[in-house]
């Protein structure tokens, strides 16, 4: 799997200051899209080993709240097996930290088939960017359609809960 980029310091995809991992490859092509250039699985570079320790050591200080992952969509068949050991790690290391992800599926959609990542989350931003519903007062996501998605108590309860 390759990767667009590492940010140590992100403070717009989640709460408080996060790691953020952008994987590259997507099929979607959303018009508007602000991460382009991931579309392709090519971009950037491979993930290693290398990698895995910038993001353990840049999550090991207090004032990183948790880890972030977008794309690219994490969620591509090719994607998967790599994105499952990163956060099985990460999960592993950190386990008070929080995890979000970001996908253009729909939750419902995943469920079945990715429940094995699924669990290892905490929120999930779910839902393609539409440019038509783009709203920039929305927090942690750029269209209304979009939905921020507590997992823990969405597994719990067996539907999708909301967080506000």
């Amino acid at each position: 799997m390759n990767y667009a980029a590492i940010k140590t310091t992100d403070v717009a995809n989640g709460t408080g200051v996060r790691v953020s991992l952008f994987v590259s490859g997507c099929r979607r092509h959303c018009k508007g899209c602000f991460n382009s250039e991931t579309w392709d699985f090519n971009f950037g570079n491979l993930f290693d080993d290398k990698a895995m320790q910038e993001i353990l050591t840049a999550l090991d200080h207090d004032y990183i709240e948790g880890f972030s992952l977008l794309g690219g969509e994490p969620f591509e068949p090719e994607n998967r097996e790599e994105v499952k050991r990163i956060l099985n790690e990460v999960r592993g290391r950190f386990p008070n930290k929080t995890i979000w992800c970001y996908t253009g599926n729909r939750y419902e959609n995943l469920i079945d088939d990715a429940r094995d990542i699924i669990e290892l989350l905490d929120v999930m931003i779910d839902g393609e960017f539409v440019e038509e519903k783009k709203n920039l007062r929305l927090k942690f996501r750029g269209s209304e359609n979009q939905r921020i998605i507590d997992v823990k108590k969405s597994l719990e309860s067996g539907c999708v809960i909301e967080m506000e």
